[in-house]
């Protein structure tokens, strides 16, 4: 319990407020004051300090920060190193949470989960489909185990040291366009030519919208975007329609549509980079060690079938 409450204050320190940080963390501010004031108690030091309408960290609490990453990482280790002395006479049993984008749970979540039934039958996986930056909430809330995240300006860096984060897939991006467009040309197109097109990416809360808009970038021209969508069958629905085109990441399978998936030419090529995430600290945990290796598993066997099946 003590680990939550640390995870809340370092969340206060990030967010500046107590109202913040509650909708951060999907809480009430009383839950907030009430986690604070425990963990208060518990170490027998003052933690905040009434600032106005505001509070303030006192010197104690920033000595409580400045321990808190080592002591989450060691509850970490100590978990995994209690879970191998249980799996070395039972087996790898419990439940792994695992979140992430629905493309890569769809492409790579699905298939672990599958593997993990095969090898190990004692493991339950549950699955939650959500955007990086609240995966990685998830992760720090102990509200899931592993995630499939892509770097973005709302994720934390590689470097952060609350997780471990490595790679699993590169995933490049085709240009989707309607069935008879001028672009529909199977040996490929650069991007420069689809600058007078519309685009449809949903703007907000999307992964994909900064690829698209670094991408274009670099072709040399900003996306004329006319419709925000963001699910990939509707987004398709709509190019088949002949509104506008769209990256198409190579790892989502193309819709029963009207629609032409067109290799990109030239470079740079826009791709995604897929990353798995877990606290620092949890990857020898036995449950989180078969996800992971599920899923390096998974990325193996999509990165084979993708390439025999690109054109040549």
């Amino acid at each position: 319990m003590i680990d939550h409450r640390l995870h809340v204050l370092q969340a206060l320190a990030e967010h500046g407020t107590v109202t913040a940080t509650a909708a951060a963390l999907h809480l009430t501010p009383s839950a907030v004051s009430q986690q604070l004031r425990l963990l208060a108690r518990d170490l027998g030091v003052e933690l905040l300090s009434p600032e106005g309408r505001r509070v303030r960290l006192t010197p104690a609490a920033h000595i409580v920060l400045r321990h808190t990453g080592a002591l989450r990482v060691q509850w970490e280790a100590a978990q995994a190193e209690l879970a191998q002395q249980a799996a070395g006479t039972q087996g790898v049993r419990g439940t792994l949470r695992m979140c992430g984008v629905s493309s890569a749970l769809s492409a790579l979540g699905a298939p672990a989960a599958a593997l993990l039934r095969e090898t190990h039958p004692q493991v339950e996986t549950l699955a939650v489909e959500e955007e990086s930056a609240e995966c990685y909430r998830m992760l720090l809330a102990e509200e899931a185990d592993v995630a499939l995240v892509l770097p973005g300006p709302d994720a934390p860096p590689v470097t952060d040291a609350r997780f471990e984060q490595a790679p699993l897939l590169t995933d490049r991006q085709d240009l989707l366009v309607p069935e008879g467009h001028r672009l529909a040309r199977p040996a490929g197109v650069e991007l420069a030519e689809a600058a007078g097109e519309s685009w449809i990416v949903k703007k907000a809360n999307n992964d994909t919208y900064p690829l698209v808009m670094a991408a274009c970038t670099a072709a040399g021209f900003t996306p004329r975007v006319t419709h925000q969508v963001k699910e990939w069958y509707a987004v398709s629905s709509f190019v088949a329609a002949g509104f506008g085109i769209c990256l198409m990441p190579g790892i989502v399978p193309l819709p029963q549509h009207a629609v032409v998936r067109v290799p990109l030419l030239g470079g740079p090529v826009p791709t995604r980079r897929f990353l798995t995430a877990v606290r620092r600290g949890s990857a020898a945990h036995p449950l989180v060690a078969a996800g992971l290796r599920a899923l390096r598993d998974a990325a193996s066997a999509h990165a084979e079938a993708s390439a025999g099946s690109r054109p040549k």
